[in-house]
């Protein structure tokens, strides 16, 4: 492992190419490796121990092209996996978790709508955050945008429909940010902006996850300075046109 080595990723199936996305702004001489373990998406109904073998699992595949990182790129998966992962491995592990705190500092009397799977909500990483930046913040499971992604559908009636009746609760309080606490929800911003309202700043943690994983690389001084990256993306699903889509997702 040096800094030539890449970077490796992983998500439960397409969200976390929107965390690529942003590294690949970010840092475009690095080279990365991504798994999407698209076979058994979405992680976000499933128990936690399951999520951990799953998660276990995607890293080993990953471990076999001498990462020099692990980008958990799943705010599910972090709180699942990301303990044991940093117990098992020697190399960096960095997680996610909805962007929570950067929201509550932009609330102004009006509330925070918390978007993310069944499973984020309700692990103890989410409660930890709430207790400490939860001021007038509203968790709101939203299960089936995972789905709306993966089928490549990211604006559509149906999709308005179904955040329409999300947010019917809320439709006549002041909304003053939404959390995409999952990194599929960056590809429906347009949709979800729309059943918020306008006045909502929708914030997601996929950039201060990347910076961080900079400062990182940094003080081990495993920073690839030079050159162009690359990216290799991998799935769990075989065959069919799972990795042109990825790719797709990656440049859209």
């Amino acid at each position: 492992m040096n800094s030539d080595s890449p970077i490796g990723m992983f998500d439960s199936g397409m969200g976390g190419i929107s965390v690529l996305k942003t590294a690949l702004r970010l840092m475009p001489a690095e080279n990365f490796v991504y798994f999407g373990d698209t076979a058994n998406a979405p992680y976000g109904d499933k128990s936690e121990s399951e999520i951990l073998k799953l998660s276990l699992s995607a890293v080993d595949k990953l471990l076999k092209y001498d990462i020099k990182a692990l980008v958990i790129a799943c705010n599910t998966a972090t709180a699942a996996s990301a303990n044991a992962l940093r117990r098992r491995l020697s190399i960096p592990v960095i997680g996610m978790e909805p962007a929570l705190k950067p929201a509550s500092s932009i609330r102004h009397g009006g509330k925070v709508i918390v978007l993310a799977t069944k499973a984020t909500l309700s692990l103890e990483k989410f409660h930890i955050l709430m207790e400490k930046y939860g001021a007038d913040a509203y968790p709101l499971p939203a299960p089936e945008l995972v789905h709306f992604v993966e089928s490549g559908v990211f604006d559509s009636p149906k999709l308005d429909s179904y955040l329409s009746e999300l947010f019917s609760p809320y439709k006549n309080d002041q909304i003053d940010a939404v959390v995409l606490g999952c990194t599929h929800y960056p590809f429906l911003k347009s949709a979800i902006q729309r059943a918020a309202g306008s006045g909502a700043v929708l914030v997601d943690g996929n950039e201060g996850t990347i910076k961080r994983l900079i400062s990182v690389l940094e003080e081990k001084s495993l920073t690839r300075k030079n050159g162009k990256g690359s990216v290799a993306l991998l799935s769990s699903k075989t065959g069919g046109d799972t990795i042109a889509r990825m790719e797709k997702l990656l440049y859209f």
